[in-house]
């Protein structure tokens, strides 16, 4: 008997294992809940931005060397001028996303363009088309605050940046002195003036993957 125990114990070959289940990677779908700016968008959708953000600073690159092979003269000039601090803004845009996706800082509120503009005259002052209505009573300037930061992070063009911080001058000051020192409020317009300092160029921006910041262009 303690032969054949013997011979149970130790003839054939050991019962292979299983091997433990690996875990699936999980999917970056969504921002993590204690990013400082979380957006209301995920990463699919902020991918897909990137990737048509690029497509269209590829296009305005191919835009402006079509520009600069033309015979020069005082209009071909205004519009390279022209074209070249657009797509300079574009790509400050982009990095933007790029330090968005990787770092989950900068997000911008909203990954639209929405197609907006305000040149005021000083001559006949007006005020721009919002579409926040246009109280400034507490809850009413919170919302347009909101706005202007939407507007003011989504910007690609100069004269975007140009017109929402002619809006912001314009509308900043019209609530009442308790209003306007709202914490919510001045939150939001403190994040739109950033982002109109960041995308003209007036700080660096990381470049994502590099010690070094990304010069202004």
């Amino acid at each position: 008997m303690a032969a054949l125990a013997l011979l149970l114990g130790c003839g054939g070959p050991a019962a292979v294992q299983p091997p433990a289940a690996v875990p699936a990677e999980r999917p970056h779908a969504v921002f993590a809940e204690g990013d400082v700016d979380h957006p209301a968008y995920g990463k699919p959708e902020l991918r897909d931005a990137l990737i048509a953000e690029r497509r269209l600073a590829a296009a305005a690159e191919l835009h402006l060397a079509e520009l600069r092979s033309r015979q020069p003269d005082a209009a071909v000039d205004d519009a390279v001028a022209d074209a070249a601090v657009d797509l300079a803004v574009r790509r400050r845009f982009i990095a933007t996303l790029e330090v968005c996706d990787a770092e989950a800082q900068w997000c911008p509120p909203r990954l639209d363009d929405p197609a907006w503009s305000y040149a005021p005259d000083p001559a006949q002052p007006a005020d721009p088309v919002m579409t926040a209505t246009l109280r400034f009573d507490l809850a009413s300037w919170r919302v347009l605050a909101t706005e202007l930061t939407g507007r003011a992070c989504a910007c690609r063009t100069q004269g975007c940046i140009d017109g929402v911080d002619a809006a912001i001058e314009r509308l900043e000051g019209r609530p009442v002195p308790q209003v306007q020192s709202d914490e919510a409020a001045t939150a939001s317009i403190t994040r739109a003036r950033e982002c109109l300092f960041r995308l003209r160029g007036k700080s660096l921006i990381p470049v994502v993957g590099r010690a070094q910041p990304r010069e202004p262009t």
